[in-house]
C-alpha cells in the first residue's frame, strides 16, 4: 500500500491543491486498501477451510475449523490491514504543496 500511495502521491497533491480535504483523500486510499485486503482474507479464509480438512487428523483436542481461531486471525488481519492502509495515505495527505514537490 506505501507503494502505491507514492506512485500516487503526484495526483494526492493535485486532488488537495483542487479542494479535497484530507478527510477525503485518507478516505480514498483507505477504501481502496480495505477493498483489497477485504478480498484477500476472503479467499484466504476460504483456501483455509479446504486445506484444514487435510489437517484434521493432525489435531487434537483442537477443531480445524474453530471458529473463534478464524474470527482472531480475521480481525488482526484486517487492523493491519487497516494500519497498512492509514498510515501511508496520512503521510501523502500532509499538504498538496508537499505532495506536488515530490518529484
Amino acid at each position: 500500500m506505501a507503494v502505491a500511495v507514492v506512485q500516487r502521491t503526484r495526483e494526492i497533491g493535485i486532488r488537495m491543491a483542487l479542494g479535497a480535504v484530507q478527510r477525503d483523500v485518507l478516505a480514498l486510499v483507505v477504501r481502496q486498501g480495505l477493498a483489497l485486503a477485504g478480498a484477500g482474507l476472503l479467499l484466504g479464509v476460504a483456501g483455509a477451510l479446504v486445506l484444514t480438512r487435510g489437517m484434521q487428523s493432525m489435531l487434537f483436542s483442537v477443531s480445524a475449523t474453530d471458529p473463534a481461531v478464524f474470527a482472531t486471525i480475521v480481525a488482526l488481519l484486517a487492523a493491519v490491514s487497516l494500519l497498512a492502509c492509514y498510515l501511508p495515505a496520512r503521510r501523502a495527505a500532509r499538504s498538496p504543496l508537499v505532495a506536488l514537490r515530490h518529484e
